[in-house]
């Protein structure tokens, strides 16, 4: 059994927050470059302009690369020969949020009692947490500011089987139709199919996780996650919605096996801003 401090979990989740929220990924900044060369839209290449510029003025001066700087969605792995010794886990993360978004000035977005009157909790908590239990002596934390605009377009569909591959891609290409300029593209598609209701839903999240431009090791989804992508950039939404052939940047397709009387399936997208952050304990 192998002991890690609640402090370490506070001190690296809050640093991973700012991180995320000042720092856009290599693959995610260099998906954008390519973006921009094939781009056939004047308007659209000067919108991917903009973003990188802004990619690398948040870089620079340690701000957020967005206003909403996002839900504090945390995700962990938590080995099975880890003891989280000197408190809580879930009150170490929640506990790192809000010093994370102390310390780096970014925006606190969470509201109490989302129907009524919606009181910020002025500290961005309670974090979104979900714990997976994997072998090992170690803790996985991985961070995932998840703005409104992107996270609004989530969509979930509980498909009858006989809709098959075809009711997948129809399902998925309407969803991000139907977005439009919501969630600010280019965006990276997360697609869950398979499991239940809630597990797709989870999938489609994990899947914008994936390092842009890396296929699904099965060859069969990657097929799926190619034919989607060419599609949606078809939709001609384009960068921010100004139009051209870069509405998304990325289509990450995760799969489950699924009740013989169901196929659910599920999509998260995330905007260009795509933020994520991980550390090993």
């Amino acid at each position: 059994m192998r002991d890690i401090e609640a402090k370490e979990v506070t001190r690296n989740v809050a640093r991973l927050f700012e991180e995320a929220n000042f720092f856009l990924p290599a693959d995610v900044l260099a998906a954008l470059k390519k973006a921009r060369e094939a781009e056939e839209s004047p308007v659209g290449r000067e919108v991917i302009d903009r973003i990188l510029e802004n990619a690398d003025l948040a870089a620079g001066e340690k701000m957020p690369l967005c206003q909403d700087c996002g839900a504090a969605v945390v995700l962990l792995e938590l080995g099975q020969e880890v003891h989280i010794s000197g408190g809580n886990l879930y009150t170490a993360v929640n506990e790192g949020v809000r010093q994370g978004y102390d310390r780096g000035y970014l925006r606190k977005s969470m509201v109490r009692q989302p129907f009524s009157a919606r009181v910020n909790t002025k500290d961005n908590t309670p974090a979104i947490i979900y714990t997976d239990i994997v072998p090992g002596d170690k803790l996985k934390i991985i961070v995932m500011p998840k703005g409104g605009g992107a996270e609004n377009m989530t969509r979930l569909a509980m498909l009858s089987p006989s809709k098959g591959r075809p009711g997948i891609i129809d399902f998925v290409v309407n969803a991000v139709d139907e977005a439009g300029s919501n969630p600010c593209p280019p965006v990276i598609v997360g697609v869950g199919i398979g499991g239940t209701a809630e597990r797709t839903l989870m999938l489609a999240k994990k899947a914008l996780l994936r390092q842009v431009g890396e296929p699904n090791p099965d060859s069969e989804i990657a097929e799926l996650e190619k034919e989607l992508l060419e599609k949606i950039n078809k939709l001609g939404i384009g960068p921010m919605g100004y139009g051209g052939r870069t509405t998304a940047l990325a289509v990450n397709v995760e799969v489950f096996p699924s009740h013989i009387a169901s196929m659910p399936a599920a999509v998260n997208l995330q905007c260009h801003s795509a933020r994520h952050k991980e550390a090993v304990l």
